[in-house]
């Protein structure tokens, strides 16, 4: 089973050299980025799928929670949170999975020995090529479509539990096949897993559609600070740690709020301002297409997508927002 598109010869590669790096070694730790969104889950899944298929030990972690909404997945119970249970020892080979640069990992890199070998599996344009093996390819949708490659190049048979992580991932990436980064290949690849017995309309009931009681309180709380600069083509929203003490929401109920600003008529870029900590500012960007946030997010110690990036501010929310908002607007100019 293919995807049925014929890979440029630096990415069948950057495949071959995935696929020796994997059967040469073994006991590996799989990671992803610190706040995990639905293709970094998935991808985690897919990965650790990958690995149980080889007959490979492997160890799944992630300095947080994994997101509940994706439970349904296999390997979702198996995952450890590094703020809760910790290894009792470091480990040599790491495969990387959705993670821009080497700090998006967060803490997980104090569980590295010296004499680590990382591969770097990802599909950021931002990706700073770190490790010692990578698999990057920036004009994929998501990480997983990466790894459904992998799978095949690795002469693995997809089957149903692999293909609702693959769907998943891009699914979400997508936003539900919405974004500009919905390709053919993309399409395709949804078909054969579609054809596999994927159950889409679940999936999508569950990561798109339902919210939890608490989200909508957010949103709620959230569209109350609704703004806008630079003739309505900027707005914003800001999650302060009193709103998320309130309300009794957890990080997984701010997922998509950032939409909300972004998808108001006429505004080019959206964002969405979340208070981590005291002096900790996350901020997401959403742009329409005609700002590349994800340079601006580079230049503030941060990455993403062209039209999707994140970065971190150290100061109040206000100065976050005054900072963000002198940032983008001078691109909007």
């Amino acid at each position: 089973m293919s995807s049925g598109m014929k890979h440029a010869p630096e990415y069948s590669q950057q495949l071959a050299a995935a696929a020796a790096f994997i059967e040469q070694h073994d006991d590996f730790l799989v990671v992803s980025h610190i706040q995990p969104d639905g293709d970094a889950a998935s991808s985690t899944y897919a990965m650790g799928w990958i690995l149980n298929q080889l007959g490979k030990s492997f160890t799944m972690i992630n300095e947080g929670a994994m997101p509940s909404k994706f439970s349904y997945l296999q390997g979702s119970d198996q995952v450890l949170n590094y703020n809760q249970e910790l290894p009792a020892r470091l480990y040599q080979t790491i495969i990387s999975v959705d993670c821009a640069d080497f700090s998006r990992m967060g803490r997980i890199s104090t569980l590295f020995d010296d004499q680590v070998q990382l591969l770097n599996v990802d599909h950021h344009p931002t990706n700073d090529r770190f490790g010692s093996c990578h698999l990057i390819k920036h004009d994929a949708a998501a990480t997983v479509q990466i790894l459904y490659d992998l799978a095949i190049q690795m002469a693995l048979l997809p089957d149903l539990d692999f293909g609702d992580c693959i769907y998943t991932g891009l699914l979400t990436d997508t936003g539900g096949f919405r974004y500009s980064n919905t390709s053919p290949e993309v399409m395709q690849m949804g078909a054969t897993l579609l054809a596999l017995g994927v159950k889409g309309a679940d999936i999508a009931e569950q990561v798109l559609e339902r919210v939890t009681y608490s989200q909508i309180v957010l949103l709620q709380k959230a569209l109350s600070t609704l703004s806008f600069a630079h003739d309505r083509k900027l707005a914003w929203l800001a999650v302060s740690l009193s709103d998320l003490e309130l309300t009794g929401a957890s990080s997984d109920d701010l997922d998509g709020l950032v939409n909300y600003p972004r998808n108001v008529e006429g505004v080019e870029v959206g964002m969405l301002f979340k208070e981590k900590a005291v002096g900790v500012i996350k901020v997401s960007l959403r742009s329409s297409g005609l700002v590349d946030v994800a340079a601006i997010a580079q230049s503030l110690g941060g990455g993403g997508h062209v039209r999707a990036s994140g970065c971190t501010i150290h100061g109040t929310l206000e100065e976050a927002v005054t900072q963000m908002v002198q940032e983008v607007g001078s691109k909007l100019i």
